[in-house]
């Protein structure tokens, strides 16, 4: 059996980060391995504990969960980096996948929080299942945006960005890879994307992997903004 994914809760309500940890420490497959109630405290604790997602807070105190974000991907790339160069600074190990956790009046920091590097949202009162579901996902990479709750939630944010032609990074892009990405952008799983364009899921896959890598992005997220932002994809 493969170890459980490590979890660490970053939320300022203490009532909101003990329920989280009774769903997730409930199931098999998941073990909550730190809580923070700031950013600050985040920051320092994913420097010496490996996570391999966070469900992190937008509002808290002393550092909002954006800047947190930022800093424990920009943190753990420095890692890695020096892990490469056999040097003997501790690693706590990869950059964990982030969720932010958020409500609708929230929306203002979604875009930021994406391009901080978030690989998902999810809404507070969510109900348990979709919240597993999203914690699963994100950590296989695939489907993050899948829920059509986040689908939703992004088209909402992105709602105002003013519409443009489609941006000439698109064009480093094959027919059938843009017609995957609008599936992606449409809130689509590898899965259901196979069985829409009759493909196999492993090709679906590598169409994927191969997206992300000729727009530059860290993830499906990532991949979803770029293509509102550039004008291939326009909201409803």
């Amino acid at each position: 059996m493969s170890e459980p994914l490590r979890i660490v809760l970053v939320d300022d309500q203490q009532l909101v980060s003990a329920g989280l940890r009774m769903i997730i420490d409930s199931q098999d497959d998941m073990k909550v391995v730190g809580m923070a109630t700031t950013g600050v405290e985040a920051v320092t604790l994913l420097s010496r504990v490996a996570a391999d997602v966070v469900l992190m807070d937008v509002r808290m105190p002393d550092m909002d969960g954006i800047e947190a974000t930022r800093r424990i991907l920009a943190d753990a790339s420095a890692r890695d980096t020096l892990a490469g160069t056999g040097s003997d600074t501790p690693v706590a190990g990869l950059a964990p996948k982030i969720i932010i956790l958020t409500t609708f009046d929230l929306d203002e920091y979604l875009l930021a929080a994406i391009h901080a590097g978030a690989s998902g949202f999810l809404v507070k009162n969510a109900p348990p299942p979709d919240l597993l579901a999203a914690i699963r996902t994100v950590h296989s990479g695939d489907a993050v945006i899948a829920p059509s709750s986040t689908k939703r939630l992004i088209e909402h944010v992105i709602s105002g960005v003013e519409p443009e032609a489609p941006s000439e990074e698109f064009d480093l892009l094959t027919d059938r890879e843009r017609e995957v990405l609008l599936l992606v952008a449409k809130g689509m799983s590898n899965q259901e994307i196979s069985q829409e364009l009759f493909l196999s899921e492993t090709t679906v896959k590598t169409h994927v992997s191969k997206i992300l890598e000729k727009l530059g992005c860290r993830d499906r997220v990532q991949a979803v903004v770029a293509a509102y932002e550039g004008g291939l994809v326009h909201p409803g």
